[in-house]
């Protein structure tokens, strides 16, 4: 079976750093794409970083010039880089991998969504 499992969350505190690590797993035929996304308290999920199997990236505005996104593609895992970390930080971040996977000669394109890991950012 496919499993996406993120590691890394934590408390630290403002201006610290923090380093994401998500690891798909399971007949990946190829990686599409990866990104993470968050959710705080009361609010939607929303995207905060994106890395597609050309390597182009994506950023929420958010979160550009301090968060660094980057995949290793021989591992079949993505990083997310987190620096300068503000209070508003603070989230459930979550895992996604768009994937092809086969089960016998049947492929399937979906997406698939990792637990989540809650960094908190306060002083």
């Amino acid at each position: 079976q496919v499993h996406v499992v993120e590691s890394g969350g934590g408390l630290v505190q403002p201006g610290g750093s923090l380093r994401l690590s998500c690891v798909a797993s399971g007949s990946i035929s190829s990686i599409n794409a990866m990104g993470w996304y968050r959710q705080a308290p009361g609010n939607e999920r929303e995207l905060v970083a994106v890395v597609t199997g050309g390597s182009s990236t994506k950023y929420a505005d958010s979160v550009k010039g301090r968060f660094t996104i980057s995949r290793d593609n021989a591992k079949n895992t993505v990083y997310l880089q987190m620096n300068s970390l503000k209070p508003e930080d603070t989230a459930v971040y979550y895992c996604n991998a768009d994937l092809t996977t086969r089960s016998g000669t049947l492929w399937y394109r979906g997406d698939y969504w990792g637990q989540g890991t809650q960094v908190t950012v306060s002083s």
